[in-house]
């Protein structure tokens, strides 16, 4: 704790903490009371706007440590050499949830990742699932919409949510994960992690690679039924953010086993699923997982609201060696997420220390605004100059994309020769355990009965059937049964 004496915002010290100044005893407050007002002025700016998504967080600090030479496959310096280490920090998030929500819920799980490298911040925003239920960003605001609160009823409707999904047959594989046992992890510490979109990384040569992120936890997978966490949702609405934080407290640092899927640019054009689209994956068959290092989480922050709610994520945070790809969702984010963080935060959020870079400084010809520190002091803030302003490096920090040809328009993604909307949620129904299909089915079936509409709840249905000719069917027959 900081000694000395109560002060005002502006460091003039506080006589009387206890009583707003007024006209004697009794009378009416006075507006002089300039304490009185700043605390009050304060306090209603407290809550910066919530997140649109993944509002309900928990994030720590910790390091990732190269296990294996990547060089072949990119220049980036925190992978350069074996046992190289690089601070990080990690939120995990819910993301229908409002800031209030409760952990224990049936939700994806939002994994983002910064890592503070010596060529600046470095931002891995993925999730605990290797897919999504869309491929397109254009779709993003309207499946959220159905996943918020109803504009009439205020609450988040059956009709809705199952209207959208039976209506855009490519979820059918994320929401066969999602009803599934893993729906529910029981802690941030007890899932897997993934960057879910394809990257590129290059490396020194120019050569281009395409990869996938994979995070195994190394705690074990542990997840909750529909039940176990209907009960610990009520018990203990904080549970995930306090099992974190308490392990930490502990001793007991939480780890993942990090991997990556590589394929080499070549193979883009001719493999068997399109390789860009986010609601597919790549059999490790084709291309297994190789390991790559290790993350680690060994320090809480100290101050939820300025580690935690004010941090920022975003996905087109790269550094040399690592970029994007054609991935339509992935293209989408790239401008979301920061613009999100301009409006929710302020245009210099990236001033606040949980978003600064460690190793570098951020040196650019941005001035003014909400939030600035002054960093630059008297600097020129144009370019170019002769006043000894940075410069531009003349290299890119990935390689461009090529081999796409034809007019401007709105595009639907390109069909690879396996590419469907069912064929790969059907592998995963396949996969599981006769005990594992039965919650899955479970787990749908008392939500698609709340539907209203017959139609919806018969789009609903034939898309797994199509997945599946057993799931569809032993799906109707659970639907019927709780609708009598």
């Amino acid at each position: 704790m900081s000694q000395g004496p109560l002060t005002t915002e502006a460091g003039a010290p506080v006589a009387d903490n206890q009583n707003s100044e007024t006209a004697g005893v009794g009378g009416p407050v006075l507006v002089q009371d300039q304490l009185l007002l700043e605390k009050l002025a304060h306090f209603n700016r407290e809550r910066i706007p919530e997140r649109v998504v993944h509002a309900r967080g928990a994030g720590a600090y910790g390091t990732f440590t190269v296990t294996a030479d990547v060089t072949p496959y990119t220049r980036a310096a925190f992978l350069s050499e074996v046992g190289k280490q690089t601070e990080v920090f990690l939120r995990f998030s819910t993301v229908a949830g409002n800031l209030g929500a409760a952990d224990a819920v049936r939700d994806p799980r939002g994994f983002a990742v910064k890592f503070y490298t010596e060529e600046g911040n470095y931002d891995l925003v993925g999730n605990n699932t290797p897919v999504f239920f869309i491929r397109d960003a254009i779709k993003f605001p309207d499946f959220i919409h159905t996943q918020k609160r109803d504009p009439y009823t205020g609450s988040q409707e059956a009709d809705n949510v199952w209207d959208f999904w039976s209506l855009s047959p490519e979820s059918t594989h994320q929401v066969t994960w999602l009803f599934g046992d893993r729906g529910i992890p029981a802690s941030y510490r007890h899932m897997d992690g993934f960057g879910s979109h394809t990257f590129q990384w290059s490396n020194e040569a120019g050569e281009v690679f395409w990869v996938k992120y994979h995070f195994k936890t190394d705690q074990g997978i542990k997840n909750l039924t529909a039940e176990e966490a209907e009960v610990l949702a009520g018990k203990d609405p904080d549970s995930h953010q306090r099992d974190l934080r308490e392990a930490i407290e502990r001793g007991e640092f939480p780890s993942w086993t990090v991997g990556v899927q590589i394929m080499p640019a070549a193979d883009a054009a001719t493999y068997r699923f399109n390789p860009f689209d986010l609601t597919k994956v790549w059999p490790h068959a084709d291309y297994p997982v190789i390991t790559i290092g290790k993350l680690e989480l060994n320090r809480n922050p100290r101050n939820i609201f300025a580690e935690v709610e004010q941090s920022i994520f975003s996905p087109a945070h790269f550094v040399p060696g690592i970029g994007p790809s054609p991935d339509k969702m992935l293209q989408g984010r790239l401008f979301a997420y920061g613009d999100a963080h301009r409006y929710r935060v302020g245009i210099n959020a990236d001033h606040l220390p949980v978003n600064r870079p460690h190793a570098t400084e951020a040196r650019t010809h941005s001035r003014d605004g909400y939030l600035y520190d002054g960093r630059h002091g008297g600097e020129k803030n144009y370019e170019p100059n002769s006043f000894g302003g940075p410069q531009q490096t003349g290299r890119a920090l990935w390689q461009p994309f090529d081999g796409f040809t034809g007019g401007t328009g709105n595009h639907p993604t390109p069909v690879h020769a396996e590419d469907d909307d069912f064929v790969q949620a059907g592998n995963l129904y396949r996969l599981m355990t006769e005990a594992e299909k039965e919650r899955l089915i479970a787990n749908l079936a008392g939500f698609i009965a709340k539907v209203s509409r017959e139609d919806i709840i018969e789009r609903a249905i034939g898309n797994f059937r199509n997945a599946d000719a057993d799931f569809g069917k032993r799906l109707e027959s659970a639907v019927q049964a709780l609708r009598g």
